[in-house]
């Protein structure tokens, strides 16, 4: 796993040594950029989407823990980097990662790392387990994947969802429309169980809000909102056996 990272740390020789041992010894982590202070670490830390930050503890103008309470919630993981081994306990509450003494131990620096890509690996396992829309037949909701989390839908609540190369658009009864990076039948495969019926290459279509059918080679089935959407030859029995 790849693990992008900053380093905040005041003294340039201490920095060029950590960046140096980083480059040999942990070439799956990317140092995204510097800070010698309380202040530089803050921009890169808001402008960059970081896994890890090598923090040392005393700092110009603040030390790691003022850095940190300015940050307030956070999502990168953090490992110390310090001389002074009396700030263990504060890092312990701060809730760090790893603690390295200074001069840093090869061994302890590629522990530290390989304890981070652990944490990162199950959050990445779990997230992807939430976050694969799914749907729960007691109370009929459904997840769908943000890049700040996910939301839940009611299931009930779609009319249909129309496939975008390899996006799919979701649109709701309440004339809203949600545009999800997952295909059509990422969709297809969470909805199976829920009347809802694949009836065009392109279309899958909550069979509840279905209001008419028109007869033809497919046909065409039109919705509550009366959206009229083609049926595909071999997609007709199909829909046609929820009406039976």
């Amino acid at each position: 796993m790849k693990l992008s990272t900053i380093i905040v740390e005041d003294e340039e020789t201490s920095r060029d040594i950590l960046k140096s041992y980083l480059k040999k010894y942990c070439p799956n982590v990317n140092v995204l950029g510097e800070a010698a202070n309380v202040d530089e670490a803050l921009v890169l830390i808001r402008n960059n989407d970081l896994d890890l930050v090598f923090l040392d503890v005393e700092m110009p103008y603040g030390n790691a823990f003022d850095l940190l309470d300015k940050v307030g919630d956070r999502n990168f993981e953090t490992v110390f980097v310090t001389a002074y081994n009396h700030y263990a306990i504060d890092a312990l509450n701060a809730h760090a990662s790893y603690y390295l003494m200074k001069p840093i131990s090869i061994d302890d620096l590629i522990k530290a790392v390989d304890y981070v890509v652990e944490i990162k690996t199950k959050e990445n396992a779990l997230q992807e387990q939430v976050l694969v829309p799914k749907t729960n037949a007691v109370n009929g909701k459904i997840t769908i994947p943000q890049q700040d989390g996910f939301e839940v839908l009611e299931t009930a609540n779609i009319l249909y969802c129309k496939a975008d190369d390899n996006y799919t658009e979701i649109y709701l009864n309440n004339n809203k429309k949600k545009l999800v990076s997952k295909t059509l039948k990422y969709f297809e495969d969470a909805l199976t169980s829920s009347n809802f019926a694949r009836v065009h290459k392109s279309y899958l279509v909550n069979v509840t809000e279905v209001v008419k059918y028109i007869k033809g080679k497919g046909g065409s089935v039109v919705l509550s909102n009366g959206k009229e959407i083609m049926v595909s030859a071999s997609k007709k029995a199909d829909l046609l056996s929820y009406f039976k």
